[in-house]
């Protein structure tokens, strides 16, 4: 008798002829073992499944990878670019800087040449400026100095046209006729032929000495005063004449007037002004110094004449010239006026 399987626990079931039932339990083994694949490959297919999704999802990431990639490399490639721009830039800027930076070097060394310059041109400024002060100082000097100078040949000048003129004025208030006394443009006293001679004459008309007589009270007078005679060199009574006659008697006849005319003023009245006769000298110059044509009656009549000079010394006009010219000239000035 054959034992039966009374179930999965496992026991056998004997056989009524006494015999152990093997199948039955090698199946509920088989079972088991079916049930187990079954469940791996249930494990299987829900990890394949799994798999597949997560194949799939990586792949979709991997494809999102590569696209992140793509745009990352593009990205990388633009961004080195714009380091290579930014590079090229900053070499740019360093030649620039470079530049700038001599530039500036040369900048500040024509700065510190101008700086000496304005410092040479400032020293010359203040050295000018003394040099100026210098020639204030001496152009001051010499204007006092030329005023007074100038003061000086006033006062000659003054003294020398003050005598002419009170010849002038007493001979011709002694005459009673003007025109027969007048002061010539070369600053002489002109006394018309016909006041002290007759034609060809060389006698001294009696009515002609009042006038002369004037005329040495006049000098007495100047030359009196010590003060004006330091000015006079000579007074010269210089005879003339028109060109009719020889030249050799003309000559003869002008000089011997201006004799007479100088002969009467150191003897007449007394010889009053003898005493004075160093200053007074005679001259004559015929036909050769005319005053107007001799081609005219007029001017012929002109020409006929005594003419008295005062003479002023040239030693004493010298002495304020010399005067004027001893200043001291600062050695600044003198070198500006003879660079």
């Amino acid at each position: 008798m054959r034992r039966q399987y009374a179930g999965r626990g496992g026991s056998f079931v004997r056989s009524s002829d006494g015999e152990q039932g093997f199948w039955p339990s090698y199946a509920d083994m088989m079972s088991a073992v079916a049930l187990i694949l079954f469940f791996l490959m249930l494990l299987s297919y829900i990890q394949n499944l799994i798999t597949g999704n997560d194949l799939q999802n990586t792949q979709e990431l991997l494809a999102d990878t590569r696209i992140a990639l793509t745009e990352t490399q593009d990205s990388l490639t633009l961004t080195l670019k714009q380091v290579e721009e930014a590079e090229n830039e900053l070499a740019r800027i360093t030649i620039d800087l470079d530049e700038a930076r001599l530039t500036l070097t040369e900048q500040e060394q024509a700065l510190a040449e101008q700086k000496d310059e304005l410092a040479a041109q400032a020293q010359l400024l203040a050295d000018q400026n003394a040099l100026i002060g210098q020639q204030e100082e001496y152009m001051k000097a010499a204007a006092e100095e030329l005023l007074a100078m100038r003061s000086q040949m006033q006062t000659i000048a003054v003294l020398r046209l003050s005598i002419l003129e009170q010849i002038r004025d007493g001979m011709a208030e002694v005459m009673g006729d003007p025109s027969k006394v007048s002061i010539g443009e070369s600053g002489n006293i002109i006394l018309s032929e016909s006041v002290l001679f007759d034609v060809g004459s060389s006698e001294i008309k009696p009515e002609a000495e009042p006038a002369l007589n004037e005329l040495i009270d006049v000098f007495m007078q100047f030359l009196a005063n010590d003060e004006n005679t330091r000015y006079v060199d000579s007074i010269v009574i210089a005879g003339h004449t028109d060109s009719t006659g020889s030249y050799e008697s003309n000559r003869i006849l002008s000089t011997d007037r201006a004799n007479s005319v100088l002969g009467y003023l150191l003897e007449g009245d007394g010889g009053r002004l003898n005493r004075y006769g160093r200053y007074f000298c005679a001259a004559g110059y015929g036909e050769m110094r005319p005053v107007q044509s001799n081609a005219t009656a007029a001017g012929r009549t002109a020409n006929r004449r005594i003419e008295i000079s005062i003479i002023l010394r040239d030693d004493t006009v010298m002495d304020i010239v010399e005067s004027y010219l001893d200043i001291d000239v600062p050695e600044s000035v003198s070198a500006a006026a003879n660079p």
